[in-house]
């Protein structure tokens, strides 16, 4: 039997060999097409996750007052809605004129101001919602864009809440006592149910003929001047809004009227004469004279809303000349150019003046302490 030959063993070694490496090859590209075809399909993948959620910019969606409300109540909550969560320690909105008070998040993204006391009667108020770089934060560290005002005005006080405050502090010849407390601070400037009552017994009808609650009269006209003279601010007998200010702050603090309640009675009756009342009691009385008849004494009820301790006064006469007296001392004015003024004449208790009430400058005297501005002056026939 002849040999094969000893390449054709080689051939058949090497054929083995390479059927090995296919296979293996072939393998390896099936396992590797398994592992390509289940990343693609496993949802648990990288390529397969939800994308983030997109940043939201943060806008002020609304606020309680809108942009330009009038008539808003004292007693309105503020509140703010933004368009994402704020960030904590962020930037918040200011008002001016200040309110004092604190900002409170209701949610993530509303804020309430819960102010200490009422919002002031009669005040336009502007709230700015600051923006830029130093600006209101959101909590995904965006800034406002920009500056954001709202302006809102608050209604008129009420005028029956106003003569029970006025009559709390002492100012008036009336006294008002609550018979509940409001509910919250936000509630003072709104009326409250009560009951009033006379401060002293056996004043003069001239006097308590003027009140009624809840009705514009000169007794509280005259109370507002008074306190608007002892907080500093223009005497104009009518609240707006700089006296409602200084009025619920006094409320708020006690602060009543260190004076007297003085009143002035003037009788046209012969002999004529002038009466001062302080505290509902009779304390002084003197001779008086009032206007000749062409230039009588307007009667009614005045405030006193001028004085001086002594001033020059000129007029013209009824006959039409022009009168010029310096030197005039002790001088409340209370209607007009009428005033209660010291004058020296040879007699008194008749009418001589061009209008105003003349007393002997002594007398004039004692009685001018007692007339701050917007004590009551009655002339009466």
């Amino acid at each position: 039997m002849s040999r094969k030959p000893a390449h054709g063993r080689a051939t058949k070694r090497r054929t083995g060999l390479w059927l090995t490496v296919a296979i293996v090859v072939v393998a390896a590209a099936v396992v590797g097409t398994g592992a390509a075809l289940y990343s693609h399909d496993d949802p648990g993948s990288s390529a397969a996750a939800t994308p983030p959620p997109a940043i939201v910019p943060l806008n002020v969606v609304g606020s309680n007052p809108a942009n330009g409300a009038t008539d808003v109540a004292s007693s309105t909550t503020i509140t703010v809605d933004l368009s994402t969560a704020l960030a904590t320690g962020s930037a918040l909105p200011v008002f001016s004129p200040p309110i004092d008070g604190a900002w409170s998040q209701l949610s993530a993204s509303e804020l309430q101001f819960v102010a200490d006391g009422p919002l002031v009667p009669g005040t336009q108020y502007t709230m700015t919602m600051p923006g830029g770089r130093t600006g209101m934060l959101a909590a995904d560290g965006q800034r406002l864009g920009s500056t954001v005002s709202v302006q809102f005005s608050v209604a008129g006080g009420s005028l029956l809440r106003l003569q029970q405050m006025l009559a709390e502090l002492g100012y008036l010849p009336v006294s008002f006592t609550p018979s509940s407390q409001p509910t919250s601070p936000q509630q003072e400037a709104d009326p409250q149910p009560g009951t009033w009552s006379w401060r002293w017994p056996n004043l003069p009808s001239a006097l308590t003929s003027l009140w009624t609650p809840g009705s514009a009269n000169v007794i509280t006209k005259g109370a507002v001047m008074a306190f608007e003279t002892q907080h500093g601010l223009d005497t104009t007998g009518t609240a707006g809004p700089a006296t409602w200010n200084a009025l619920l702050q006094a409320a708020s603090s006690g602060a009543t009227d260190p004076q007297p309640y003085d009143y002035v009675y003037v009788s046209k009756t012969l002999p004529e004469s002038a009466t001062v009342y302080q505290n509902g009691g009779q304390v002084y009385s003197t001779p008086a004279n009032t206007g000749v008849p062409a230039a009588a004494t307007a009667t009614g009820t005045f405030p006193v809303f001028a004085r001086y301790k002594v001033t020059t006064m000129s007029g013209t006469n009824p006959d039409g000349s022009k009168y010029v007296d310096p030197g005039i001392p002790w001088v409340s004015y209370f209607n007009g150019g009428d005033a209660l003024h010291g004058f020296t004449r040879s007699h008194y208790g008749y009418p001589q003046s061009d209008g105003c009430v003349e007393m002997p400058p002594a007398n004039a005297e004692v009685v001018w302490p007692m007339t701050p501005i917007g004590t009551l002056v009655t002339v009466a026939p």
